[in-house]
């Protein structure tokens, strides 16, 4: 098949949903990015909750929302795409509508805000890939989806930015901060919604001749991706805790690494997942790991320098790390879409969000209960338990599928074909292809 060597940004904008959705994508970020990183603060300034407690109330909310999961998959493999991305934006609003209604000193009504809020945070990206998944195909898909977590961050960014000026305000303005939250979450639901993207269900005539069987199982590939995903909070929990207790930086330091992570998640995303689209994605996100391992074993031997030189030398090293981070997330959820026959595209999704969940979950605990056992049990176990899973990734054999009318043919690569119903009324059937993983 044809390799994506170069970028389009029409043609990618296309095959992200088109320029309505991407306004959607961007405008949902930009709310998140307000209030996400600052919901411990809102629970401890506005409603004078103890932080253990809001805490707890957060980290209860993002794991019972995992349980919605398979039920998000089940929806989207009856055809849904633009309106389960649009109900994982909507779904917010009630968290944030209950956040704004909760009189100071009650944790209930916090805790149900953020478990509506974690619904709506782990629904969205198996939607999101799911609608992409329909839109585009081969490279084409992948770079799109490289897109749309570029866009995402930059959103994100920018709102953190602008939430980070307005806290001067107090609790007036993380109320405030809120529901503009609030409202920029209505405001892209609408629009996702509006969008009206769905593919055919898999009982539909014209959905004969797609691979009929389960949704793969990808057990390697799903452990794997419990461990990958500690790569997402290495900026911003463990070089944070190491550069302010172990090295006495400036926390100057670990903003700066945040920044430059979120910029070159931003700058590179796409560009990355082109250049990599040349490899087989398994070859890739195995790749991601090495790098992910070398940069865990940097940042050993950076920690070792000590004094003024140990801080510049984490900063330098994180660079490597958000490289890692970028070739993982542009080739992850790429190989399940890939893996994963379309009729049970959805479930196939729902898995992976759900070991990516688990990781963010677990991620913050094991961090912190390592990094207090020294530097050499926090880099050492994440560079050993990294290469482990990318040794597993790369040795992990895709289940052969079979296909309609041809019991005995077993394909290297999966076969799509997908009926998509867009917002106009017509239909259009998108071409058939093997891919490499």
């Amino acid at each position: 098949m044809a390799i994506t060597t170069k970028i389009r940004p029409r043609a990618l904008v296309r095959a992200s949903g088109g320029p309505r959705y991407a306004v959607a994508l961007a405008v949902d970020a930009l709310g998140t990015g307000l209030l996400r990183p600052f919901l411990l603060l809102y629970g401890v300034l506005v409603l004078r909750l103890s932080a253990s407690a809001t805490g707890i109330a957060m980290t209860a909310g993002v794991v019972v929302a995992l349980v919605c999961m398979p039920a998000v998959g089940r929806w989207l493999d009856q055809g849904a795409r633009s309106t389960v991305v649009a109900a994982s934006m909507l779904v917010r609003v009630v968290g944030v509508a209950l956040l704004l209604a909760t009189p100071a000193g009650h944790g209930w009504p916090f805790a149900a805000a953020a478990l509506f809020l974690g619904i709506g945070n782990q629904a969205w990206p198996a939607a999101h890939a799911a609608l992409v998944a329909t839109v585009a195909h081969g490279r084409e898909r992948d770079a799109a989806l490289a897109a749309g977590r570029a866009l995402r961050n930059a959103g994100l960014g920018v709102g953190a930015l602008l939430a980070t000026v307005c806290l001067a305000g107090g609790p007036t303005a993380l109320r405030a901060l809120a529901a503009v939250t609030g409202l920029a979450y209505l405001a892209a639901g609408a629009l996702a919604w509006s969008v009206r993207l769905r593919a055919r269900p898999a009982t539909a005539p014209a959905a004969r001749g797609r691979a009929d069987g389960p949704a793969p199982r990808m057990r390697a590939l799903l452990a794997a991706n419990v461990v990958y995903v500690f790569c997402l909070n290495v900026p911003e929990i463990a070089l944070p805790l190491v550069l302010v207790t172990r090295l006495h930086a400036s926390p100057v330091w670990s903003a700066a690494v945040f920044v430059a992570n979120t910029v070159l998640v931003v700058a590179l995303q796409v560009p990355v997942t082109v250049l990599m689209s040349r490899f087989s994605r398994r070859s890739v996100l195995a790749f991601a790991g090495v790098v992910l391992a070398v940069s865990y074993l940097g940042f050993l031997a950076a920690t070792s320098l000590g004094g003024g030189r140990g801080a510049p030398a984490v900063a330098l090293v994180s660079v490597l790390c958000t490289i890692g981070e970028i070739i993982y997330a542009g080739s992850a959820t790429a190989l399940v879409t890939a893996l994963a026959p379309a009729h049970v595209l959805g479930r196939a999704l729902a898995r992976f969000q759900l070991s990516t969940g688990l990781g963010l979950a677990v991620s913050p605990a094991a961090i912190t209960a390592l990094a207090s056992r020294g530097s050499t049990a926090l880099w050492g176990s994440l560079a050993a338990a990294t290469l482990l899973s990318a040794s597993a990734v790369a040795t992990e054999k895709d289940r052969p599928t079979r296909l309609s009318g041809h019991p005995g043919r077993t394909p290297s690569g999966c076969v799509s074909s997908a009926a998509v119903t867009t917002q106009t009324g017509q239909s259009a059937v998108a071409r058939k292809g093997v891919e490499p993983r």
